[in-house]
C-alpha cells in the first residue's frame, strides 16, 4: 500500500504533464478517478503510461446531470488536477470557488504553461515556448548553433508534471493539519525557473556566461563533461566534475597527463575536447564501457531508450516495467515502508463508469437516468 493510499483525486482529462502528476500520485497508492469527456480514444493513447492505475468515468459536463454528478464525485474527493487554459473550468462549471464551497477541504491542483494570471496568461504554448522564456533552452546546444531542444522533459515534465504532484502533496500535508484544502498554481514557466537554480547561482557568482553556449562547465563547454562519439558510431557520456574522478578519467582513458593536468584552464578547454574526441574514436561504446564503466571516472554509455531497460544496473534495480506488454518506467521515488506500484494497466476512457459512481453512493436509478439524460458516457468495446 503506497503512501498516498485512502487519498481519492478527480483527475479532468488533458495531456501531458497533468496527467504525469496523476500519473504519480496513482503510482503512490492514491486513487485517481480520470474524467473524460468522452469515450473515444485519442490518438497515441493506446500506449499512455499516464493513464495507468486509474479509473476512469467520461462525462458529458454540457448537461446538467452529468455537471452535478461530477461536483458530486468532488465532494468526497481530497484534491482536484486540471490542466486547462485560465478560466476553461470556470467556464465548465467545476472551478476552483465552485469546488471548494461544496468541499472546504479540496485541494485544487492547476497546470498551466504560462501560469494563473501575468500577460501571456491566455495565450497558447507548448514546452519549447514556457523554456524559451525561461531561460533554459537558450543554455542549450552547441557553440555557434541554435538552441537544441530537450526533449519535452524540462518545461512539461519536470517543470510541469513533477512540479504539479509535488505542489499538491504539499497542500494535502497542510490540509491535514488545517483542514482547509487551497489552489496549487503550477505554471511551467516557473518550474522551468526553478530548475536553472544552480546555473542562476553561477552566473551571479561570475562563472557562467549566459550569452554563450556549450562555453560553461554544465552545458559541454567543459571536455570532462561532453559527450564523445565511439568508433561504431555510438556515444558516450562523460562527467568527470571533481578533481579525482577527473584524475581517474585522465589515468584509465589514457590520456598525457602534462596536456591535461591543468583541469580548469578553460582557455585549454577547447584543445582538450579536440584530442578526447579522437581518443574516443579510437574505440568501439562497448570497448570503452569495459574499461570506464562502474569506476570513478564518471562515465556511461549514451543508451537509446529501446536499450535502456536492458542495461543490467536498470534491470538490477527494476528502473523499468512492463505494464500493458510494453516498457514504461517504474514508479519513483522509491519508498522503503510504503513503496509505489502500479495496481493495473491503462483503462478505456469511460471503461470503469458504473463502479466509480457506485462507490460514490449514486443508486442504479440514479445511473439509468444519467445514461438517459446523455451523461454518462460508456466506454466502447476495444477493437
Amino acid at each position: 500500500m503506497g503512501p498516498l493510499e485512502g487519498t481519492t483525486v478527480i483527475e479532468l482529462a488533458g495531456l501531458g504533464p497533468a496527467p504525469m502528476a496523476g500519473m504519480m500520485l496513482a503510482d503512490m497508492g492514491a486513487r485517481v478517478i480520470r474524467v473524460e469527456r468522452g469515450t473515444r480514444q485519442a490518438p497515441g493513447q493506446s500506449h499512455d503510461a499516464s493513464l495507468r492505475g486509474k479509473q476512469s468515468i467520461a462525462l458529458n459536463l454540457k448537461t446538467d446531470a452529468g455537471l452535478a454528478a461530477l461536483l458530486r464525485l468532488i465532494d468526497d474527493a481530497d484534491a482536484l488536477i486540471e490542466g486547462f487554459r485560465p478560466g476553461v473550468a470556470e467556464r465548465l462549471g467545476v472551478g476552483p470557488e465552485v469546488c471548494r464551497d461544496r468541499n472546504p477541504r479540496l485541494v485544487y491542483g492547476r497546470m498551466t504553461g504560462w501560469g494563473q494570471d501575468g500577460p501571456l496568461a491566455q495565450a497558447a504554448g507548448h514546452d519549447i515556448n514556457y523554456i524559451a522564456l525561461s531561460g533554459a533552452l537558450h543554455a542549450i546546444g552547441e557553440p555557434g548553433g541554435k538552441p537544441v531542444i530537450p526533449l519535452n522533459l524540462v518545461g512539461d515534465m519536470g517543470g510541469g508534471g513533477m512540479l504539479l504532484a509535488f505542489g499538491v502533496v504539499c497542500a494535502l500535508f497542510e490540509a491535514a493539519r488545517s483542514g482547509e484544502g487551497q489552489v496549487v498554481d503550477a505554471a511551467m514557466v516557473d518550474g522551468t525557473a526553478q530548475q536553472l537554480w544552480m546555473q542562476m547561482g553561477m552566473m551571479a557568482a561570475g562563472l557562467w556566461n549566459p550569452r554563450q553556449r556549450s562555453a560553461n562547465l554544465l552545458d559541454g563547454g567543459a571536455p570532462f563533461y561532453q559527450v564523445y562519439e565511439t568508433a561504431d558510431g555510438g556515444y558516450v557520456a562523460l562527467g568527470a566534475l571533481e578533481p579525482q574522478f577527473y584524475a581517474e578519467l585522465v589515468e584509465r582513458a589514457g590520456l598525457d597527463p602534462e596536456r591535461f593536468g591543468k583541469q580548469m584552464d578553460t582557455a585549454a578547454w577547447p584543445d582538450m575536447r579536440a584530442v578526447l574526441a579522437e581518443v574516443f574514436l579510437t574505440r568501439t561504446r562497448d570497448q570503452w564501457c569495459a574499461i570506464l564503466e562502474g569506476t570513478d571516472a564518471c562515465f556511461a554509455p549514451v543508451l537509446a531508450m529501446d536499450e535502456a531497460a536492458r542495461h543490467p544496473h536498470n534491470a538490477a534495480r527494476g528502473t523499468f516495467l512492463e505494464v500493458d506488454g510494453w516498457t514504461q518506467p517504474a514508479p519513483a521515488p522509491r519508498l522503503s515502508r510504503t513503496p509505489g506500484e502500479v495496481r493495473h494497466g491503462q483503462h478505456r476512457p469511460g471503461a470503469d463508469g458504473v463502479a466509480v459512481l457506485r462507490a460514490a453512493g449514486f443508486e442504479d436509478a440514479e445511473i439509468d437516468r444519467l445514461r438517459a439524460a446523455d451523461a454518462l458516457l460508456e466506454a466502447t468495446p476495444a477493437s
